[in-house]
């Protein structure tokens, strides 16, 4: 039988309005806001790759290697046959089919593999579109990206790794990096005992021989109760020395030949991303590299995390875009009460609230890529990146679980059900704002990025304020968060609400300056109104619906 023409004539009904299957997905040509934002904000060049790669990573045969990883998670296994330990994780085909598309289409590297103006805002957009179909695949994606900055800190080091993640061959086998086609590299920092408080980890580490210092051998033992991807090539790692916290470079295979003491002692079982393995980790007279600084790990490894955090943003940013799609499809074939759910008013205003901010979420990302490439060599831009990692990937994540949940409301009891995908959707929401500093560590990481460099507000005030004279309320919100950022009237305390002030005052200012006035109308007239409650479906009644819901169906 034809999957795609299931018998509709049962033996005791006929099958009616029930919505078609969805089918390949045009991810890019669909998509409005990320076409256009893309070419704003310097991606041009690359929209070609990306709009091949959208049809790619939509296909069902892409979906279905989702479903699969997904359903058949990753199994541990620390021995061989013959009671050997050898520290593997196993994975089901799809998984490797998802790692095999990522990397041939250059997902974790596009960025240092086309060095030019609006590079990393075309990195974001391709690991953006797979980030709909399956998010477990981008948790190596994203290390292996943000990993190059930090490597810099050690030139030979730098030297000798960085060519081996250029690569674009997948390679899964367990052997030497050196022998490999390719690589990936992954991160562990946090511990049982203080979490995101790295200052309280314990492990220690020593010099193997009488060097030390940058690019030395160490030996590290200790533990690391989040490691995720750990059957990656290499990890960057903090560990104590007797001048301070310092980063490490540990790889799978230590320079003899033998197996590094990289014990995983077992797997989460997390409530999503199940795709991904995540493990506990015991380095056990693990060997290691010094990688920056003796006693300032912190600083080296910040900026790997930097570019985490900016994978967190758009990962997020991802599940509202298929969620809303899915919302859509459902709507455009479903009937209640005599009209389709997309006539209704009450749904088209839920769809059209819903709209808005994956649109906002998707010019923040992308505003934000361009400050991160830009601040190569922009000291403003690179203030503005400096803070506005933290604040976009707060609120974006932040807003993504009821986002998603809203739009498998649309959908009703079939939205609820593992065969749609709207179950794993929801499961993967929270992780990026758990994943790289939740919710509170970031919003602290704001008010850090306000006292230690006194660039980024006024950059970040010189952003917004372009904004100005487009919409009263957006206005006025700036004026009331500047009011705020003088008086500095218990910071801390306030740390939530400054920083969900200045990400709506971000989005508002991108949509008003390049968005539809229906859109740009309806998001100001709701976040920055004086009544917004933050449920969605709240839009006010003259809101233009009709020009929304089109645009979010890529009906220009």
């Amino acid at each position: 039988m034809n999957i795609r023409s299931p018998i509709s004539s049962l033996p005791t009904h006929e099958v009616t309005n029930m919505p078609p299957p969805l089918g390949d997905q045009d991810l890019y040509g669909n998509d409005l806001a990320l076409q256009e934002g893309l070419r704003r904000e310097g991606g041009e060049w690359a929209s070609k790759t990306v709009a091949e790669f959208g049809k790619l990573a939509g296909t069902e045969e892409t979906l279905e290697w989702a479903n699969q990883a997904n359903r058949f998670p990753p199994e541990m296994k620390a021995f061989d046959r013959n009671g050997m330990r050898i520290n593997q994780v196993t994975f089901h085909p799809a998984y490797h089919s998802l790692m095999k598309l990522a990397i041939a289409n250059d997902l974790p590297t596009f960025a240092w593999n086309n060095p030019r103006a609006g590079s990393q805002v075309a990195h974001g957009a391709l690991s953006y579109l797979l980030n709909q179909i399956e998010g477990g695949v981008l948790c190596p994606m994203a290390m292996t990206y943000a990993v190059v900055p930090a490597l810099k800190a050690t030139p030979e080091i730098a030297n000798e790794w960085i060519p081996r993640l250029l690569a674009k061959e997948y390679d899964p086998r367990d052997i030497p990096a050196n022998e490999k086609k390719s690589i990936t590299m992954g991160m562990f920092m946090t511990e049982k005992q203080g979490g995101s408080d790295v200052r309280a980890n314990s492990t220690k580490a020593r010099p193997e021989g009488t060097a030390t210092g940058p690019g030395a051998p160490y030996i590290l033992s200790g533990h690391k109760f989040f490691c995720s991807a750990p059957m990656s090539d290499a990890f960057l790692s903090l560990a104590y020395t007797e001048n301070g916290l310092s980063c490490f470079l540990l790889p799978r295979w230590r320079p003899d030949g033998a197996r590094n003491g990289l014990y995983i002692q077992r797997l989460k079982d997390k409530l999503g991303n199940k795709s991904n393995a995540s493990s506990e980790m015991e380095l056990v007279e693990a060997w290691g590299q010094m990688l920056g600084e003796e006693g300032r790990g912190i600083r080296t490894i910040i900026e790997m995390v930097q570019g985490t955090r900016y994978y967190c943003a758009f990962g997020s940013a991802a599940l509202m875009r298929q969620g809303l799609v899915q919302a859509l499809h459902h709507a455009n074939y479903r009937s209640a009460f005599q009209k389709k759910l997309i006539q209704q008013p009450l749904m088209r205003n839920v769809l059209s609230d819903l709209a808005i901010e994956s649109e906002a979420a998707t010019s923040l990302f992308l505003r934000l890529g361009r400050a991160v490439g830009d601040g190569e060599t922009n000291p403003v831009e690179a203030a503005l990146a400096r803070i506005g990692t933290a604040i976009g990937k707060y609120w974006i994540c932040k807003r993504t679980p009821g986002h998603v949940y809203e739009a498998m409301e649309c959908h009703g009891g079939p939205g609820y059900v593992e065969e749609s995908v709207l179950p794993r959707l929801y499961r993967e929401a929270p992780v990026n704002s758990i994943w790289e500093g939740s919710g509170n560590v970031i919003c602290l990481d704001v008010l850090r990025a306000l006292y230690k460099y006194p660039e980024s507000l006024p950059a970040f005030f010189a952003e917004v304020e372009q904004g100005k004279g487009g919409n009263r309320l957006l206005d006025r919100h700036i004026e009331k968060l500047k009011a705020v950022a003088v008086e500095r009237k218990d910071f801390e305390v306030s740390a939530r609400r400054i920083t969900e002030m200045m990400a709506l005052a971000w989005q508002g200012a991108l949509l008003v300056r390049h968005a539809p006035a229906a859109v740009s109308d309806a998001f100001c007239s709701s976040r920055l109104g004086d009544d917004w409650s933050g449920a969605y479906g709240t839009l006010p009644s003259d809101t233009d619906f009709e020009a929304i819901l089109n645009r979010a169906q890529g009906i220009s």
